[in-house]
């Protein structure tokens, strides 16, 4: 029972593409008025901040992975810093399912942008349903192979990057690119602000789509790293011209009732109908995009955890490799996940789970493996530092305006690291009875 992993079979334009897929299908589209809520009239610097924020995380990431190319990068990068241990494990965990977390968060953004552009009631149960349809289409496309995955993700990636910076410069000119902002500045909710910036950062966190699929890439020690530099400079820049574009033609109390479709409803009255069903169209295609390359890099997280005996592992009668039974696991979740959770408690609880693992693994390179890799210290508790200041500030709001989400998100961490701790004993247990027979 062992995973296969098809060595070459990402090219670097690929890779980039996986990259921009994940981060600009839940990132500018889900997010938006998510963040704007949060942030008030400045929002557009959330996404500003939250590219320095994960500009320092990715400088940990990039090292190893240009001394370490894996396919299970993250896990990698964990085990090498802590060893096979809990901590490790679990922190393994978390990454594979705040990945899962964002495939629901794109999956209801790909069903309430449908519906918007139907004219149909985006709080229906169809939103569920038609989430749970996208994420199987992922799978089945997935099934087909490496090769179906890069085309695909490549080809959406140029149409959907295109299109949404198009509309960002053609509203910013339809408002005579000035951004007003629609509140007083003053008064701008300075914790709520900081709060935003963790969301800001699940909106970049697609980079590490390629960090999982390192030893697919070709020439991984070089091109590892640079796919993960350009993508995030890729949506740094689409992130901040459509910040901009929503901000200059909606209101803020307009963002925020059009949250979980923000980008459409801006679209309309700088651009008219014709902008509104394009933003829809584009929207969809980065949604779906974006489910292909997260699916993708999941699942092979998922088996390089069971590779590595990080996690059990059962078939449950089903035929193939490892990889193929942690595909229809992640699809499983994802759609649990888009049934029960809306777009603001997914969010959440991505943002929780990614934000703790980051920084366990920022504090691994720096205790045990910085001068291994060429890393430099400061820069390593700068990121822990950032990661610590945006956590707290995001658990503090959450803690007052929505606490059950904070109750699950710290039951459900609890719960990964106390099943790790109890399975990995008992692997334990189970190895050394094997070696003493």
């Amino acid at each position: 029972m062992t995973s296969t992993y098809k060595t070459n079979s990402i090219s670097l334009p690929g890779a980039i593409a996986m990259g921009t897929g994940v981060m600009i299908g839940a990132g500018i589209l889900a997010l938006t008025g998510q963040i704007a809520e949060l942030a008030g009239p400045l929002f557009p610097l959330s996404f500003f901040l939250g590219a320095i924020v994960t500009g320092f995380s990715a400088y940990t990431y990039v090292k190893m992975v240009n001394a370490f190319p894996s396919a299970g990068g993250i896990a990698m990068i964990l085990q090498k810093a802590y060893g096979p241990t809990a901590i490790a494990a679990g922190a393994s965990l978390l990454m594979a399912l705040s990945m899962v977390i964002n495939e629901s968060l794109v999956a209801r953004t790909f069903a309430t942008y449908a519906l918007r552009g139907v004219g149909l009631d985006t709080d229906s149960i169809l939103v569920p349903a038609l989430g749970v349809a996208v994420i199987v289409f992922a799978y089945l496309v997935n099934v087909s192979g490496n090769r179906s995955v890069g085309l695909l993700s490549i080809i959406m990636a140029v149409l959907k990057i295109g299109g949404i910076a198009l509309f960002g410069l053609a509203a910013l000119w339809a408002s005579g690119f000035s951004f007003e902002p629609n509140a007083d500045v003053g008064s701008l909710p300075i914790g709520g602000f900081i709060a935003s910036v963790a969301l800001s950062i699940l909106a970049f966190k697609g980079f590490t789509t390629i960090t999982n699929s390192g030893a697919e890439i070709t020439k991984p020690h070089r091109n590892v790293g640079r796919a993960i530099i350009i993508s995030i400079a890729i949506c740094v820049v689409v992130y901040l011209l459509v910040a901009f574009a929503v901000g200059s033609s909606l209101s803020l109390d307009q963002i925020i009732a059009a949250k979980d479709y923000a980008l459409a409803e801006a679209a309309e009255p700088a651009l008219g109908s014709a902008g509104f069903y394009l933003i829809i169209a584009l929207a969809l295609i980065a949604t779906v995009s974006g489910l292909l390359a997260s699916v993708f890099a999941v699942s092979r997280m998922l088996a390089m955890l069971t590779d590595m005996r990080m996690i059990p592992h059962s078939h449950f009668g089903m035929p193939g490799a490892i990889k193929d039974h942690t595909l229809v696991y992640t699809v499983v979740i994802a759609g649990f996940l888009t049934v029960f959770f809306d777009l603001s408690r997914i969010a959440a609880l991505g943002a929780f789970f990614y934000l703790v693992m980051d920084i366990l693994i920022h504090w691994g390179v720096f205790r045990h493996l910085r001068r291994e890799v060429g890393a430099r210290g400061w820069v390593l508790l700068t990121a822990i530092g950032l990661d610590a200041i945006v956590l707290g500030a995001f658990a503090t709001l959450k803690w007052q305006t929505d606490p059950a989400i904070v109750f699950i998100a710290i039951l459900a961490m609890a719960t990964v690291f106390v099943f790790e701790r109890v399975y990995l004993a008992k692997v334990h247990i189970k190895g050394e009875h094997m070696h003493d027979a």
